[in-house]
């Protein structure tokens, strides 16, 4: 790596991690870490919104997703806009009106207890994992750029990213968010410039090449369940966003930073559809890749055509194309869109942490006692997620992998979540079983692939990995339905009296 872009790179995260420390007071109470006291300006919180959403995953992942093969993956961005619609009609009045900086305190005055402690516990389940998926994804470029091992880069980035996070909390966490979100849009934005100029033909070579091999295909219309189709994809991005924008603690703490309900609809709004024009950047990006190394081949290793390095190829070609100065703006937007999702995760879970488990379950504590509590809990997630992240090495596609890992660890929530807000009668004996029933599907679909062999294979989830979310929701969601239909059709025993 040339010296300009390494003095780029280190004055970027430098200054981010000094940025944020910046916001650190004496005497904060946990309010102001978790929701900065409802004080947080909306364009401030839309931005953040949306980094927070790309993380490294889709900086890497989408474009080896686009280089390896076409534009599927894209057709879980054009579900947003209508998942946004539904977060802002209904789940935004809701956690505004509870009041609440956590988004799970609703499930406790529907239905108990025994809902709220469900979520929390698989929501902070998904943290961990998003995190070390996302750690791994920054060690990338620096191991393609420097030859550093994997680990210590990973540690690095994790103790950087929780100094400031927990030093600073919610301000420093949307505050730098919102610088991150400018400079990964700009490097995108760059990228893309340099790789159309690039080409002998320019645009239309790129378009032609391109077109050529199908790259711009957004999968098969068929209603087919078993496979990456374009109505699979749609589906599962529907019901994941719906989760992301209605009920993830990683947004509802933020619509709770907001200063009033307007401004928290317009930051949700601002800030889930700028990502549909970004991905489409990222998508671009790799098929991009695709042409400049058909155009020039012999400028890309062999062993980055191997299966479970499509993610690496554009760390490659930041090194070993992009101008000096370029690629360490690059790296640092790598750097950028990771950095910003694992600060939210941490702080977010803390704030979980803090009010569904310890507040919950402690009938005395005080200001102090709470904010310390968050400070442990920042750096429990942060360790645990770089100990997975060590494990998370050379598989085909980080985004597949973190897909069907949020499926399975989703466990179901936002089917609770549905079924408490959209069936208001039903009680607690129907959500239950509908939950129980639905993490016992999810467990077989997520699991029967693998250890349902031999005799057994016929037993196997017949349909795409992507619909385990999907299934498991409608389970829970229709069962609690079923089921409180049937109880009330039962007669009471004074009824029978009677």
């Amino acid at each position: 790596m040339r010296t300009i872009d390494l003095l780029i790179f280190i004055a970027y995260l430098t200054g981010i991690v000094l940025f944020g420390v910046s916001f650190y007071k004496k005497g904060r109470t946990s309010a102001d870490y978790s929701t900065g006291s409802g004080t947080i300006p909306a364009w401030v919180i839309g931005l953040s919104i949306f980094a927070t959403f790309v993380s490294s995953i889709s900086y890497l992942a989408l474009p080896g997703i686009a280089f390896l093969s076409n534009w599927n993956a894209y057709v879980f961005s054009l579900s947003i806009p209508f998942a946004i619609l539904m977060a802002v009609k209904f789940f935004i009045p809701l956690y505004r009106s509870v009041g609440s900086p956590s988004a799970y305190t609703y499930l406790e005055k529907r239905f108990g207890t025994w809902a709220r402690i469900y979520v929390a516990t698989f929501w902070i389940l998904t943290q961990v994992m998003r995190v070390a998926t996302i750690l791994y994804l920054l060690a990338l470029p620096m191991y393609i750029i420097l030859g550093w091992d994997m680990r210590i880069i990973i540690l690095t980035t994790g103790v950087s990213v929780l100094i400031y996070s927990v030093m600073g909390g919610i301000r420093a966490v949307v505050w730098t968010d919102a610088i991150q979100a400018i400079v990964l849009i700009s490097g995108a934005i760059v990228t893309l410039g340099i790789i159309f100029f690039s080409l002998p033909g320019g645009i239309s070579q790129f378009f032609e090449i391109a077109s050529r091999h199908n790259k711009f295909s957004l999968g098969s219309p068929a209603i087919n369940f078993t496979e990456s189709t374009f109505w699979v994809v749609f589906i599962y991005g529907l019901f994941i966003n719906i989760q992301n924008y209605g009920i993830d603690q990683n947004y509802i703490q933020r619509y709770m930073s907001a200063r009033n309900d307007r401004e928290a609809i317009s930051s949700a709004l601002g800030g889930g559809l700028l990502y549909v024009p970004v991905s489409l950047l990222f998508f671009l990006i790799g098929t991009g890749l695709f042409v400049y190394y058909q155009v020039y081949p012999g400028a890309l290793p062999a062993a980055f055509l191997e299966k479970g390095m499509s993610d690496s190829v554009f760390p490659y070609f930041i090194v070993n194309v992009l101008p000096a100065g370029i690629t360490g703006l690059l790296v640092a937007s790598v750097f950028a869109a990771g950095m910003s999702t694992i600060s939210t995760s941490l702080n977010s879970s803390a704030t979980v942490i803090l009010n569904d488990y310890y507040k919950r379950f402690k009938k005395e504590f005080n200001e102090q006692e709470s904010v310390r509590v968050l400070y442990i809990s920042s750096a429990l997630v942060s360790i645990l997620g770089i100990i997975i992240s060590f494990y998370i090495i050379r598989v085909e596609s980080a985004l597949d992998i973190w897909w069907n890992l949020a499926g399975i660890f989703s466990g179901g929530m936002l089917g609770i979540f549905l079924l408490g807000y959209f069936a208001r009668k039903v009680e607690n004996v129907a959500a239950i079983t509908g939950v129980v029933l639905g993490l016992l599907v999810i467990i077989w679909m997520s699991l029967s692939r693998v250890y349902f062999t031999g005799d057994l294979e016929k037993f196997q989830n017949p349909l795409h990995s992507y619909m385990t979310i999907v299934v498991g929701t409608m389970v829970i969601f229709f069962t609690g339905l079923l089921l409180t239909v049937i109880i009330n059709k039962i007669p009471k025993k004074n009824e029978t009296k009677n």
